[in-house]
């Protein structure tokens, strides 16, 4: 596992999609109530940012199309037959939130049990 820290907690708004890049890799970070989730900043439809799109709960729609992902997840819930975006595991370490970008989660194999987001308190 090679975790890289990407952002203070303070930096990442509720309800706010905030990109990184990390070796070359576009992610998006966001803030859904005390979790933060990082996913890939590239929708499966056409390549959309979702970086750039709107964070409703836990529902991130891309500004394109609309397809829209469940952040903890990465599945698409709409068009339900749309495909999902991989999601990286997230580790929130006092105000330092860390991805590990080698090791995203399939998300046609993976819940939301699984792990891939923390509060900002810490793993549980």
């Amino acid at each position: 596992m090679t975790e890289t820290r990407v952002a203070r907690l303070g930096e990442i708004e509720p309800g706010q999609p905030r990109l990184v890049t990390v070796d070359g890799a576009r992610l998006v970070l966001v803030r859904a109530g005390e979790e933060v989730h990082a996913l890939a900043d590239e929708c499966a439809h056409h390549g959309g940012p979702l970086s750039e799109g709107r964070l409703t709960g836990t529902r991130l729609a891309c500004p394109w199309h609309g397809w829209m992902y469940d952040v903890r997840t990465g599945q698409c819930l709409f068009p339900r037959r749309g495909g999902a975006v991989p999601r990286y595991p997230v580790r929130v370490d006092g105000e330092d939130v860390w991805v590990d970008v080698d090791a995203p989660t399939d998300p046609e194999r993976h819940g939301v049990a699984d792990g891939g987001a923390v509060s900002p308190s810490g793993p549980p």
